[in-house]
Protein backbone atom coordinates (compact mmCIF):
# COMPACT_ATOMS: atom_id res chain seq x y z
CA UNK A 1 0.00 0.00 0.00
CA UNK A 2 1.39 3.08 -1.34
CA UNK A 3 1.42 6.29 1.58
CA UNK A 4 -1.45 8.13 -0.43
CA UNK A 5 -3.25 5.00 -0.28
CA UNK A 6 -2.70 4.54 3.49
CA UNK A 7 -3.63 8.18 3.94
CA UNK A 8 -7.06 7.52 2.13
CA UNK A 9 -7.81 4.26 4.42
CA UNK A 10 -7.24 5.85 7.06
CA UNK A 11 -9.55 9.03 6.40
CA UNK A 12 -12.44 6.42 5.03
CA UNK A 13 -12.06 4.92 8.61
CA UNK A 14 -12.54 8.28 10.56
CA UNK A 15 -15.14 9.41 8.70
CA UNK A 16 -17.15 7.08 9.20
CA UNK A 17 -17.29 7.44 12.34
CA UNK A 18 -17.23 11.47 12.10
CA UNK A 19 -20.50 12.32 12.74
CA UNK A 20 -19.96 15.71 14.27
CA UNK A 21 -18.09 16.40 11.08
CA UNK A 22 -20.66 15.03 8.96
CA UNK A 23 -23.64 17.15 10.80
CA UNK A 24 -22.19 20.60 10.03
CA UNK A 25 -22.28 19.76 6.40
CA UNK A 26 -18.73 19.18 6.44
CA UNK A 27 -17.01 17.58 3.34
CA UNK A 28 -13.83 15.80 2.78
CA UNK A 29 -11.78 17.25 -0.24
CA UNK A 30 -8.47 15.81 -0.64
CA UNK A 31 -6.57 14.01 2.03
CA UNK A 32 -2.68 12.82 1.66
CA UNK A 33 0.14 11.83 3.86
CA UNK A 34 0.13 15.01 6.74
CA UNK A 35 -2.62 16.90 4.89
CA UNK A 36 -6.19 17.06 4.34
CA UNK A 37 -8.53 19.83 2.96
CA UNK A 38 -12.23 20.39 4.69
CA UNK A 39 -14.75 22.60 3.63
CA UNK A 40 -18.05 23.57 5.16
CA UNK A 41 -20.61 26.21 4.45
CA UNK A 42 -22.08 28.10 7.24
CA UNK A 43 -25.47 28.38 8.12
CA UNK A 44 -28.01 30.48 9.83
CA UNK A 45 -27.73 28.08 12.94
CA UNK A 46 -23.96 29.04 13.23
CA UNK A 47 -24.29 32.35 13.80
CA UNK A 48 -23.23 34.30 16.87
CA UNK A 49 -24.64 37.42 18.20
CA UNK A 50 -22.94 39.31 16.18
CA UNK A 51 -24.90 37.85 13.22
CA UNK A 52 -21.28 36.26 12.44
CA UNK A 53 -20.12 32.75 12.19
CA UNK A 54 -19.54 31.64 15.51
CA UNK A 55 -15.71 31.21 16.10
CA UNK A 56 -16.11 27.36 17.61
CA UNK A 57 -17.63 26.58 14.19
CA UNK A 58 -14.68 27.93 12.44
CA UNK A 59 -12.31 25.90 15.21
CA UNK A 60 -14.27 22.79 14.50
CA UNK A 61 -13.62 23.33 11.01
CA UNK A 62 -10.25 23.32 11.48
CA UNK A 63 -9.92 20.86 14.44
CA UNK A 64 -11.51 18.26 12.00
CA UNK A 65 -8.77 19.16 9.11
CA UNK A 66 -6.47 18.87 11.81
CA UNK A 67 -7.55 15.59 12.57
CA UNK A 68 -7.80 13.86 9.43
CA UNK A 69 -4.04 15.24 8.78
CA UNK A 70 -2.22 13.57 11.67
CA UNK A 71 -4.72 10.72 11.16
CA UNK A 72 -3.19 9.98 7.82
CA UNK A 73 -0.36 7.43 9.25
CA UNK A 74 -2.24 4.61 10.84
CA UNK A 75 -1.60 5.32 14.04
CA UNK A 76 -4.20 6.51 16.35
CA UNK A 77 -3.79 10.17 17.22
CA UNK A 78 -5.29 13.14 19.03
CA UNK A 79 -4.82 16.65 19.59
CA UNK A 80 -2.60 18.11 22.51
CA UNK A 81 -3.03 21.80 22.02
CA UNK A 82 -4.67 23.68 19.55
CA UNK A 83 -4.71 27.55 19.24
CA UNK A 84 -6.47 29.78 16.57
CA UNK A 85 -6.10 32.99 15.33
CA UNK A 86 -9.31 34.94 13.81
CA UNK A 87 -8.33 37.03 11.05
CA UNK A 88 -12.19 38.29 8.99
CA UNK A 89 -15.11 37.53 10.11
CA UNK A 90 -17.42 34.81 8.61
CA UNK A 91 -20.55 35.18 7.60
CA UNK A 92 -23.91 32.81 6.66
CA UNK A 93 -23.69 30.86 3.69
CA UNK A 94 -19.59 31.86 3.09
CA UNK A 95 -17.89 28.55 2.12
CA UNK A 96 -15.22 27.94 3.92
CA UNK A 97 -12.43 26.04 3.42
CA UNK A 98 -9.84 24.67 5.95
CA UNK A 99 -6.21 23.45 4.57
CA UNK A 100 -4.22 21.36 6.99
CA UNK A 101 -0.34 20.59 6.58
CA UNK A 102 2.17 18.94 8.79
CA UNK A 103 4.91 21.23 9.72
CA UNK A 104 6.65 18.85 11.92
CA UNK A 105 6.50 14.99 12.69
CA UNK A 106 8.91 13.49 15.30
CA UNK A 107 8.39 10.75 17.46
CA UNK A 108 4.81 10.95 19.30
CA UNK A 109 4.10 14.59 18.37
CA UNK A 110 3.14 16.72 15.29
CA UNK A 111 2.78 19.81 14.46
CA UNK A 112 0.12 21.49 11.89
CA UNK A 113 -0.77 24.44 10.65
CA UNK A 114 -4.55 25.13 9.49
CA UNK A 115 -5.57 27.80 7.20
CA UNK A 116 -9.27 28.66 7.21
CA UNK A 117 -10.19 31.15 4.00
CA UNK A 118 -13.14 32.45 1.91
CA UNK A 119 -15.06 31.12 -1.12
CA UNK A 120 -13.15 34.40 -2.51
CA UNK A 121 -9.33 32.79 -1.00
CA UNK A 122 -9.14 35.36 1.80
CA UNK A 123 -8.00 33.95 5.06
CA UNK A 124 -10.65 33.95 7.83
CA UNK A 125 -8.36 32.35 10.89
CA UNK A 126 -5.11 30.42 11.39
CA UNK A 127 -5.00 27.45 13.41
CA UNK A 128 -1.98 25.50 14.92
CA UNK A 129 -2.07 22.24 16.43
CA UNK A 130 0.02 19.74 18.31
CA UNK A 131 -0.72 16.24 18.02
CA UNK A 132 0.06 12.84 20.36
CA UNK A 133 0.17 9.49 18.90
CA UNK A 134 -1.47 7.10 21.23
CA UNK A 135 -1.95 3.16 21.52
CA UNK A 136 -4.34 1.68 18.21
CA UNK A 137 -4.16 1.84 14.76
CA UNK A 138 -6.95 2.79 11.80
CA UNK A 139 -7.32 -0.36 10.18
CA UNK A 140 -6.31 -3.79 11.10
CA UNK A 141 -3.16 -5.56 11.04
Amino acid sequence: MTDQELAEACARAMWNGDSTSQRLGMSLEAIGPGSATLTMTVTDQMTNGHGNCHGGYIFTLADSAFAFACNTYNQLTVAQHCSVTYIAPVSVGDRLTAQAREVSRRGRGGIYDITITNQDGAAVAEFRGHSRTVKGTHLPG
